[in-house]
């Protein structure tokens, strides 16, 4: 066991990280091998694969995922800018390669292959995304004379012309929600609220009058009508499982879901384990969401209150947006549920997306008036 009194690196980053925030993202990790041990396995029966498949995928998956996180968990504010920027700039050539390289799924082109392993951009493209504005908001705030708002502002708009030409229009609104809430906390002027609410309320009408899908699908959820198969699935799923659940295996539904590994996971675990499981995700999700907020709150370096709440609202909003759909109180969207859907692209975006989260929130030294330097929390002083 490490000493507070021990100088070395593993034992200062043990007694400075967010142990609460550690043990949230575990246990949602290790929980979603378990789902996907209930969820999976009728998949791959049903398109041909070895029963434990994607079980088995989602592990292999796993143990990078945690080496990543706990890895990015060690750097300190500068190497966090310096890898989002490696990360944006990756992942904005590759989202360019996918439009015209990329492999085509229903009809969008998210995804790169290398040596037979597939890839999606855009999942890395976030955490790196919110980063790098939280920087430019900073910056601005710091240096009024530098244009960071503006340079933000053009950044967005270059994610959104790639999201959209993928087309991937749930990952844009999380994206744009994402920045807004960001741009906000930053002290976004009034005009500017007006102005891109306007160009936000446009973006919405233009999806639903030149996208045959998005129209469809809202239509599908204002109406009742067409084809809701998964989503009315879904919602039957967590309905059947009571407050208990039918027991592990024992659920019917996700033998005819196609997504119920990926999308619909949320409504295995309810048929499955019942509502109290989904009660627990969501007070996990909940948990990380308003500490990782209130860690913001009384953070007093600006780049490091954006980073932080940015990606936990980016975290949040994804989760949100994922059960809304199980529970069809939202028109259906492809996203993922954080940890826990399973996708490789998806789980190892996010931990490192958390790992950032890990490593801005770590107690450092603060500088006082005097100019000295001590640690916020007086248990890390004995450490140095």
């Amino acid at each position: 066991m490490n000493s507070r009194t021990d100088r070395g690196l593993v034992s200062n980053w043990w007694w400075t990280v967010d142990r609460w925030f550690l043990a949230a993202f575990l246990i949602l990790m290790v929980l979603g091998v378990v789902l996907s041990f209930a969820a999976s396995p009728a998949v791959a029966e049903r398109i041909g694969l070895e029963n434990y498949h994607f079980v088995t995928r989602q592990i292999i998956f796993m143990l990078p995922a945690v080496g990543a996180m706990l890895a990015v968990s060690f750097l300190d504010q500068r190497q966090v800018r310096r890898l989002a920027l490696l990360m944006l700039l990756g992942a904005l050539v590759l989202m360019v390669a996918a439009l015209f390289l990329g492999v085509e799924v229903k009809g969008s082109r998210r995804w790169v292959s290398f040596a037979g392993v597939s890839l999606q951009p855009s999942e890395f493209l976030k955490p790196a995304f919110v980063v790098i504005c939280a920087w430019l908001f900073a910056e601005h705030i710091r240096q009024p004379q530098i244009p960071g708002n503006l340079f933000a502002l053009i950044l967005l708009g270059l994610v959104v012309v790639l999201l959209v030409a993928q087309p991937d229009l749930g990952q844009t609104m999380l994206v744009m929600c994402t920045w807004a809430v960001m741009f906000f906390m930053a002290g976004m002027p009034w005009l500017w609220i007006v102005v891109l609410g306007a160009i936000g309320a446009a973006g919405a009408f233009g999806a639903y009058a030149f996208f045959p899908h998005v129209a469809g699908r809202i239509d599908r959820f204002l109406t009742g009508e067409g084809d809701n198969f998964q989503t009315e699935m879904g919602r039957e799923a967590i309905v059947r499982g009571g407050w208990f659940g039918q027991g592990p295996g024992e659920g019917t539904i996700k033998r005819v879901l196609p997504d119920s590994h990926t999308d619909f996971i949320f409504s295995v675990a309810g048929e499955e384990f019942g509502i109290v499981l989904c009660i627990l995700l969501v007070g996990l999700f909940a948990f990380i969401v308003l500490r990782g907020l209130k860690v913001a709150l009384k953070e007093s370096d600006d780049f490091t209150r954006f980073s932080v709440a940015g990606l936990v609202i980016l975290f949040g909003l994804q989760s949100i947006i994922n059960m809304g759909v199980n529970l069809q109180l939202m028109p259906a969207k492809g996203m993922t549920l954080p940890f826990i859907s399973y996708g490789g692209s998806s789980l190892i975006a996010m931990a490192i997306s958390m790992g950032m989260v890990l490593a801005l929130t770590r107690k450092r030294p603060e500088k006082r008036k005097s100019g000295d330097f001590a640690y916020v929390n007086p248990r890390a002083v004995a450490a140095e």
